[in-house]
This record gives C-alpha cells, sequence and structure tokens, in this order.
C-alpha cells in the first residue's frame, strides 16, 4: 500500500470535449433550468428544445418536471419513453435510450467518473446504452460504461455498475440478479 494522495489540485480535464460549443453549452444551461428542470407540466416544449440542441428523440417522448439532460447532443431516444419526475441524464457520454423504456422518478443515468486510483482524479467517460423495453425504477443509478438489456428492471435505489442481462430482474448495491423477467400479454 503506497501512501500517495488525491491531488485535486492536479484535475484537468481539458482533454474531455462535451460537444458544442461554449455558447450553445451557456443557452442549454439556462433552456435546461427553465424549460425541463422547472415545473412546467408541457411536453411538447421540452421535446422541442431539446431536438433544436441535437437530441435524437422519437414519437411518444413523456418528460416530466425537473428532469435534468447534461447535453441534449449526446442523447438518442426511441419511441414511447418515460422519463419521471426528477430524473438526471448527466451524460457527458453517449446515452442511447431505446423504445418503450420507463425510466422512474428520480433516476440518475451517470457517463462520467473520475479514476480514484489517479492521484489527479481524472475523469473517465463511457457510453451507456439502455435497450428496449428495459424499466429503471425510482432512484435507481446507472452507471458509465453500462447496457442495461433488453426489457432488464433495475429495481428501485440499486445500482447497475455492471451490464445487466436482457429479461432480468436486479436490485441492490451493486445490482446482483434476482430473478428472470417474464412479461404476460
Amino acid at each position: 500500500m503506497g501512501n500517495t494522495k488525491t491531488d485535486l489540485s492536479k484535475f484537468n480535464n481539458s482533454s474531455f470535449d462535451p460537444g458544442g460549443n461554449a455558447i450553445s453549452r451557456t443557452l442549454w444551461y439556462f433552456i435546461n433550468v427553465m424549460v425541463l428542470k422547472g415545473p412546467m407540466p408541457f411536453m411538447r416544449p421540452k421535446r422541442f428544445w431539446l431536438r433544436v440542441f441535437g437530441a435524437k428523440i422519437g414519437k411518444g417522448l413523456v418528460i416530466k418536471p425537473h428532469v435534468s439532460v447534461k447535453y441534449p447532443w449526446n442523447l438518442e431516444i426511441g419511441d414511447n419513453v418515460w422519463l419521471g419526475e426528477n430524473v438526471w441524464i448527466d451524460n457527458l457520454g453517449k446515452v442511447k435510450i431505446g423504445s418503450n423504456v420507463c425510466i422512474s422518478q428520480g433516476a440518475m443515468i451517470m457517463s462520467g467518473n473520475h479514476n480514484f486510483s489517479k492521484s489527479n482524479f481524472e475523469l473517465m467517460v463511457k457510453e451507456i446504452s439502455i435497450e428496449d423495453g428495459a424499466w429503471l425504477g425510482a432512484k435507481s443509478l446507472v452507471c458509465q460504461g453500462v447496457t442495461v438489456g433488453s426489457h432488464a428492471v433495475l429495481s428501485v435505489s440499486s445500482v447497475a455498475s455492471e451490464n445487466l442481462d436482457p429479461y432480468s430482474i436486479y436490485r441492490g448495491n451493486p445490482a446482483t440478479k434476482v430473478k428472470d423477467r417474464i412479461i404476460e400479454n
């Protein structure tokens, strides 16, 4: 065991490119705060502004109040997706959400993290994919680099730090498979 310590004064993320430019990032910050994160119940303006700033969105997107999207140009959403109240999509990297996905209240999708084994706490960014029919329970967390398989379920307050198999139900921190998901007509 070494005695090297974390030194945040050495942190440097100048190699990270969030996309867009300084003006679009600044404008998006205010649109996000006023339109998505606010109490507005109307979905059409939310979808409109996400598309204007580069998000690829299918039909039937439901966006409840108090949702936050870090960078819409890094977001792809399929058809008939539900984003519940207080969902936070911290998409420093690409986040792809398939069709018929439910992301419940307070769920977080975090494509960035820091390398705790480096003294400078360097930034790490990896894509996240949430495949068709998946359900993220309330206050669940999907970490960077994770693929949530087709029709997988991440239970309430669970943390997915590794890929979730299709048609499986996961619970806990870290999330572990508890059973298969069987969908009836």
